[in-house]
């Protein structure tokens, strides 16, 4: 009885508080309800935000725990291991992936078999990735199977300083190393298309590769540039839109900082004075979305490079609607990239 007392007198003192501030207790409720849903919201954005930042660190355990000398470790049975020596004292690991119709005939094969299989005729990619962690990155693993899908070799390399090669890492050093691995394909492909895919801070390696060819009187068949950027300094400075902006403006091209070994070094990669010397076809491939690098930047570079070679058709800009969700990484899961990567090269051969 003492009970039931003591809840009616709560029940009247609270309904009192309820009449003198005008509040109903439905309104309450409501309130309470609003409150929560304010609190799981925040919650839920923050673990958002805290799992989009790990991703990188993630990306980096999982690729530092792979022997890149067994790639078919990971499932790449079609593709096999080597070392190549740019210069004295330097070592760059490259994988190389022959066409996925070849995947039968490549089992158990050595290096000396995938070298001459290099001169089939099937148009050769050499894949420039991006700043940070090495050649078995899941993206960059993406790009290879899509163009050996489409029947083409991908030759994937680490830079020095990068994965398990060696050597101090520097613009001029990973543009030799690029160049290095053009002429070693050039001399085993016999009048095989040899084009270039460059990714990031790939892209600043491939035009910085495509001038210092121009310069030997060499250049690439074709230039594809996903996520690219213009200097190194708008790379590391550009301010981003994109749902973590602030996150990524506290911590500037975070790529560029977070395992990559290049962030102690000065880094220019004119990519846009680069453009304006080339006359070499050119796709630019960029996801609206991207949230290291504004599609602002790759119109800028499309328009640059059109102007350059004053033709609509050796030079196209191909965009990926922002609601796909690719950021800066995800291109290689799109399903028209195929005949996308497909209509340029047989626009090469014409």
């Amino acid at each position: 009885m003492k009970r039931k007392i003591i809840q009616s007198e709560k029940r009247d003192t609270s309904a009192g508080r309820l009449q003198q501030s005008g509040q109903k207790p439905k309104d309450l409720n409501v309130h309470a309800r609003s409150q929560w849903q304010w609190t799981w919201t925040n919650m839920f954005l923050l673990s958002l935000c805290i799992f989009s930042a790990s991703i990188p660190f993630l990306l980096h355990i999982f690729s530092a725990s792979i022997d890149l000398s067994r790639p078919s470790d990971i499932g790449l049975n079609h593709t096999i291991n080597m070392y190549l020596t740019p210069e004295q004292g330097v070592r760059v690991g490259v994988w190389h992936t022959v066409p996925e119709h070849r995947w039968k005939e490549a089992q158990g094969k050595d290096l000396d078999w995938y070298e001459k299989a290099l001169g089939d005729g099937s148009p050769i990619f050499i894949y420039l990735h991006g700043n940070g962690g090495n050649r078995s990155a899941p993206h960059r693993i993406g790009i290879a199977n899509v163009l050996s899908a489409v029947g083409y070799h991908v030759l994937v390399m680490d830079y020095r300083g990068f994965g398990d090669s060696t050597g101090e890492p520097t613009e001029a050093g990973l543009t030799t190393d690029a160049v290095y691995l053009y002429h070693w394909v050039k001399a085993r492909s016999g009048n095989s298309l040899v084009c270039v895919w460059g990714h990031s801070l790939g892209s600043g390696v491939t035009t910085n590769t495509a001038v210092k060819l121009l310069e030997q009187g060499k250049q690439f068949d074709g230039i594809i540039l996903e996520g690219a950027f213009l200097t190194g300094r708008v790379a590391r400075d550009q301010r981003m839109e994109h749902p973590f902006t602030w996150f990524y403006w506290k911590f500037p091209y975070i790529q560029f900082y977070l395992f990559n070994p290049l962030k102690n070094n000065i880094l220019v990669f004119p990519t846009d004075e680069n453009l304006q010397k080339l006359q070499t076809p050119l796709m630019i491939l960029h996801s609206e979305d991207d949230h290291l690098i504004p599609i602002a930047i790759a119109q800028e570079i499309y328009r640059t490079a059109k102007k350059a070679q004053n033709s609509d058709k050796r030079v196209k800009l191909v965009t990926f609607d922002g609601s796909l969700g690719y950021l800066h990484n995800g291109l290689y899961k799109d399903s028209g990239l195929p005949n996308i990567i497909r209509e340029f090269v047989e626009s090469l051969m014409t």
